[in-house]
């Protein structure tokens, strides 16, 4: 059956496509979206022997469509976007009344993940299946299948096998585990972080297409439960669950009505908030400039400031020059005009040229 892209990929995908895969990239680690039921139980089933040196093993979880509810998405073994970074897995976690996704990561170390316990070195805080040692990953075969004839980075180190035998797949919330961050774990969060490769996003994909991944139809019991590789949903790699991790239970709402609000759609709710609150230190300032406009109290002491050198400059530009020039010079034209007073002498000169005409 032909299905539409799950809102899981379809984020995931816009994630991948926008960051390089040769640097790090600050990737905000949060709630991808929200739902009202919570998931299964994880399934219990055999890991996948490692199929070549440098990759590492991301577990198995369940991840939602809003048309068909909790689907599985298999455990796979990946290659590390670039040596030294480890994968945080995603969890669910209890949050304002709705079981929230929080997307995983790679990092230099592996942060928080819910207190799950996914198995083979994730055994709910921290990670004891392998380390890097310079530009090579070792594997802890305590915990980890790894065939040691081809791979001959290993090492053994009991110490962190955990014994739990809890498959509860989220935080918080009616029956969850109660474990919080550490303050070390949320330091983590803050490193610079990178979304999960191309390979993870095709597994998740993948596992979106079939429908006996679905939790209606597999009930918590998928018949691929992890993989040797990304995207190989047959073949000698792919392992089924042995049983499902807790008698599954049918929720009692649909997919669609089990969909909480989107925090996309939580985070433009809260943005105008926030927007609010990041311009109230412009409109504060306008509005202490603004009385200061418009009270009469500001505008009788600011203007007279204003208003004298301004006056000062406008009336010698405009008003003063023009009427000290134009009133003072009719008191000084009577010293010109008795200048042209005296021009008429040559008026008498006409007479002697009479006085001649009448010689």
């Amino acid at each position: 059956m032909k299905r539409k892209l799950p809102v899981v990929y379809a984020l995931l995908f816009a994630v991948v496509l926008s960051l390089s895969t040769a640097s790090f990239a600050q990737i905000s680690v949060g709630i991808s979206f929200n739902v009202r039921i919570a998931p299964p139980a994880l399934p219990v089933y055999e890991q996948p022997i490692c199929p070549t040196p440098g990759y590492l093993w991301t577990p198995g979880y369940w991840s939602w469509d809003d048309d068909a509810g909790y689907y599985w998405v298999p455990g796979t073994w990946v290659e590390a976007p670039t040596p030294g970074l480890l994968w945080t897995p995603g969890y669910w976690g209890w949050n304002n009344g709705f079981y929230g996704w929080n997307e995983g990561y790679w990092g230099p170390h592996v942060g928080f993940y819910g207190g799950v316990n996914y198995g083979y070195g994730y055994g709910g805080a921290g990670f004891g299946g392998g380390e890097w040692r310079g530009g090579a990953f070792f594997y802890n075969t305590a915990v980890m299948h790894v065939d040691t004839v081809h791979i001959t980075n290993v090492y053994v180190n009991n110490t962190v096998i955990v014994n739990n035998n809890s498959h509860v797949a989220f935080n918080g919330g009616e029956g969850g585990i109660t474990v919080h961050a550490s303050a070390q774990e949320e330091s983590y969060a803050r490193e610079p972080h990178r979304a999960p490769v191309a390979a993870q996003v095709q597994q998740v994909h993948a596992a979106s297409q079939n429908r006996q991944n679905f939790a209606s139809e597999n009930h918590g019991s998928p018949a691929v439960a992890a993989t040797a590789r990304p995207g190989e949903f047959s073949g000698k790699g792919v392992v089924a669950a042995k049983a499902a991790g807790a008698p599954y239970k049918a929720p009692a709402m649909s997919p669609k009505e089990a969909r909480g609000p989107s925090p996309a759609a939580s985070n433009t709710a809260a943005a105008p908030h926030n927007n609010v609150a990041r311009p109230v230190t412009p409109p504060v300032k306008n509005t202490e400039a603004a009385p200061a406009r418009n009270t009469p109290p500001a505008k009788s002491t600011a203007a007279p400031r204003e208003a004298t050198p301004r006056t000062e400059t406008a009336r010698p530009a405009t008003e003063s020059r023009p009427q000290t020039e134009a009133r003072p010079q009719p008191k000084s034209q009577p010293t010109p005009q008795a200048k042209p007073a005296a021009k008429p002498k040559p008026a008498p000169k006409p007479a002697p040229k009479e006085e001649k005409e009448k010689k």
